[in-house]
């Protein structure tokens, strides 16, 4: 199968608190960001402020960094990306699916910026991801499932299309909201992944493991 050994878990926050909770783990693989979660944090989208919160999560364990661009216009897109990118080595630029976006992605990864096409609702979006060759593109499994959706189908048929066209883009699942949802995708031969700490604490909130380590501990001593 393509995708074996292929597992990325990404932490979905800007809190700088919660990566220096769960990066030393080593579970993840780095962390996603996006104005939303930088606003809840407290982080501004100035360059500065940005490229100083970023060395944090580097700090911690991460391998790579991503920060979505913004301006709504490809200039705009351009102009950003192109400094997130130089916040550091390991950088990817996230970068909406529209048409100003698809058009300011393919200048970024023409100069060898790492790219998310993000935003991403349908498997013809992701299409459109893979035929720019992006890293990655980053369906919204909660929201699909919200607006009556079949987000786990749509995903799943996502993950085929890139496979059977031998393409590298990562289908980097977002908007999880159980450990069930992850477990439930990866069985389905998903393997890139980014969910806030809420679902990562989820992953060991299983009441009988946690009856089972209580006797041991007890018989421990």
């Amino acid at each position: 199968m393509a995708g074996q050994g292929r597992l990325r878990l990404l932490l979905d926050t800007a809190d700088s608190a919660e990566w220096a909770k769960w990066l030393p783990t080593g579970l993840f693989h780095g962390v996603t960001t996006n104005p939303v979660l930088l606003k809840g944090a407290g982080v501004s989208c100035t360059h500065a402020a940005l490229r100083d919160h970023v060395q944090l999560a580097f700090s911690y364990g991460a391998h790579e960094v991503q920060v979505q661009s913004w301006g709504r216009t490809e200039a705009a897109y351009i102009h950003n990306g192109r400094i997130i990118a130089g916040y550091g080595p390991n950088m990817v630029v996230k970068i909406p699916t529209s048409e100003a976006g698809i058009r300011a992605a393919k200048v970024l990864l023409g100069e060898h910026i790492r790219v998310t096409m993000t935003a991403v609702y349908t498997p013809a979006q992701a299409l459109l991801a893979s035929a720019l060759k992006a890293d990655y593109t980053a369906p919204y499994f909660g929201r699909m499932k919200d607006l009556g959706r079949d987000g786990f189908g749509e995903i799943v048929a996502m993950q085929t299309t890139v496979r059977q066209l031998g393409s590298d883009t990562r289908i980097l699942v977002a908007s999880l909201r159980a450990a069930s949802d992850v477990a439930s995708l990866a069985a389905a031969g998903l393997d890139t992944f980014t969910f806030s700490p809420n679902v990562a604490a989820d992953f060991f909130s299983d009441a009988a493991a946690a009856a089972a380590i209580e006797v041991f501990e007890g018989a421990a001593g």
